[in-house]
């Protein structure tokens, strides 16, 4: 099987939240929880510990916050598969190059926390995840899936998938999930992430979620606020060359320098800059020559 991935660059305290509760069972999505934050990592990893001391299931649903739709699409899943549901809320600085949008970067701590209120039962917002204590050194562990994160968004971004990888493998530390629920809209990310799940043996199930869209076939996304209503408009390019693709394989076209030339075209006609668009196996992530069903 084979997917065609498209990418084009971006542009240039509280403490705890009540609201009723009940108790819920894993495959059933409660309408309300009693939500707490946690700022420590310690108290996260205590609260898990009790859960699952207790025979209850805990799902992690880590993101970087500003959150729409798509994210909370995420934690109902997560809520179907466990009976506790933490959500991470962390804009990583370790996969941001200098020059990257680290600082500009949408960010409305109140909103998310209000979007969550009663969705799930913790709210992980900590002030930093990369600190020293006394006698040791600055960060400098690392990890890196050195296959996947090569190509695609590495190649542009070459620091990106070791931010990604070492940042999930910290909050998988953290929580100790039994579940941890992704999106796959940055599907090289959800690749690298279940890989080195696999690798280094957590004993979590990273499961992916298809990408969720606009009305319009935009892709949802915290940046898309900075979007004018210009840029949004011509941003559809992707969404209408990728419906363009998938006609054309029906139709019989498998050829994938044919097809990626299609969506080229599209979005430099809209005015778009063109990182990339790749027809890749979709698990190596390696380039094919043509699409199989």
């Amino acid at each position: 099987m084979a997917a065609l991935l498209v990418h084009i660059p971006r542009p240039g305290a509280i403490s705890r939240v009540v609201c009723r509760t009940r108790s819920t069972a894993v495959g059933s999505t409660p309408d309300v929880r009693l939500t707490r934050v946690f700022k420590d990592a310690r108290q996260v990893r205590e609260w898990s510990r009790s859960c699952r001391a207790d025979g209850e299931k805990v799902a992690l649903v880590p993101t970087m916050g500003f959150l729409h739709s798509g994210h909370l699409s995420l934690v109902r899943e997560a809520a179907r598969r466990a009976e506790k549901v933490v959500v991470s809320v962390y804009v990583n600085e370790a996969q941001f190059a200098p020059g990257e949008d680290l600082a500009t970067y949408p960010r409305d701590a109140r909103g998310d926390l209000e979007q969550l209120e009663g969705l799930c039962d913790v709210v992980f917002m900590p002030d930093a995840m990369y600190h020293t204590e006394e006698g040791l050194s600055q960060p400098q562990t690392y990890v890196q899936v050195e296959q996947l994160q090569r190509g695609l968004c590495g190649v542009s971004r070459p620091i990106f998938f070791k931010g990604v990888a070492t940042v999930v493998c910290k909050l998988l530390n953290i929580a100790e999930p039994d579940v941890a629920v992704f999106g796959k809209k940055d599907y090289q990310q959800w690749r690298i992430i279940r890989q080195m799940a696999h690798d280094l043996d957590f004993a979590t199930e990273i499961v992916g979620l298809e990408l969720v869209r606009e009305d319009d076939g935009l892709a949802m996304s915290s940046r898309n606020v900075r979007l004018s209503q210009q840029e949004r408009q011509d941003a559809l390019a992707i969404y209408r060359g990728l419906c363009g693709v998938q006609a054309s394989i029906a139709g019989g076209i498998v050829d994938t320098h044919t097809l990626r030339e299609s969506v080229m075209d599209g979005i430099v006609s809209a005015g778009g800059v063109v990182d990339y668009v790749e027809a890749v196996d979709s698990v190596s992530l390696e380039p094919v020559d043509s699409v199989t069903q």
